[in-house]
């Protein structure tokens, strides 16, 4: 019970710290009354090269702050307590290929928020299930689909001023990120049903004695005698 409360505890403590990160960020902009968006990505600048490591830690407005917040810590604390081995590694990679295929792709606009690392955890979570083929974790690829399958439009330019691209190119990071890591995390869970003889085995010990200590009174008891004949004569 007090391994699991741990697990728990550390699996909502590390996403909930990089939430207050961004909601500190944001607070500082409110209060000193500055505009941190230059500093996001632009891709295919020298000078937007720092926004592959800022530029998810970056919101245009509480709004947008706030639809980001709580997938984070929906979809966090998920991927620390499922696959708590390899969950900064997820982490890592999807946050560091979003950012730099969106600065080698994407349009030609500062792109910031944190919208590419919740699509990167979303199709992690659906192929890692799929790739693992653990009925545990198919469960909750389904889950996970069930929550945001909607999400999947978030990947087309269909919406204007909506960065398209570190949506599609962060699906793509979880993606490859589930296949590299498919044979690392939690080993797949075994159901060991025991032996099928054992689990039907029907105790008769007092039963098969009864009937070697009860002969019926009619019983003939014939013994045979065997005399091997001289092989002399």
């Amino acid at each position: 019970m007090r391994n699991t409360t741990s697990k728990l505890f550390f699996s909502f403590l590390y996403p909930a710290l990089f939430v207050l990160i961004i909601w500190g960020v944001k607070l500082f902009e409110i209060v000193e009354q500055v505009n941190l968006s230059w500093y996001g990505l632009f891709p295919r600048r020298f000078d937007g090269l720092i926004g592959i490591a800022t530029a998810p830690l970056l919101h245009r407005d509480l709004p947008h702050l706030i639809s980001n917040t709580f997938p984070l810590l929906v979809l966090g604390p998920i991927i620390f307590y499922f696959y708590r081995a390899i969950a900064f590694n997820v982490f890592f990679w999807v946050y560091i290929m979003t950012g730099v295929w969106v600065w080698a792709a994407g349009g030609e606009a500062y792109h910031i928020g944190a919208s590419g690392i919740i699509y990167g955890f979303i199709t992690f979570l659906f192929f890692s299930g799929v790739f693992r083929k653990d009925a545990r974790l198919l469960a909750l690829s389904l889950f996970v689909t069930f929550l945001y399958g909607g999400s999947v439009w978030g990947v087309l330019p269909f919406q204007k001023g909506i960065s398209w691209e570190s949506h599609m190119l962060g699906s793509l990071a979880g993606l490859i990120t589930a296949y590299n890591f498919r044979k690392e995390g939690p080993p797949p869970r075994k159901y060991d049903f025991g032996d099928e003889a054992e689990n039907e085995k029907i105790d008769v010990s007092g039963d098969e004695q009864l009937m070697h200590d009860e002969e019926p009174s009619n019983q003939v008891n014939v013994n045979y005698t065997f005399i091997e004949k001289d092989k002399k004569e």
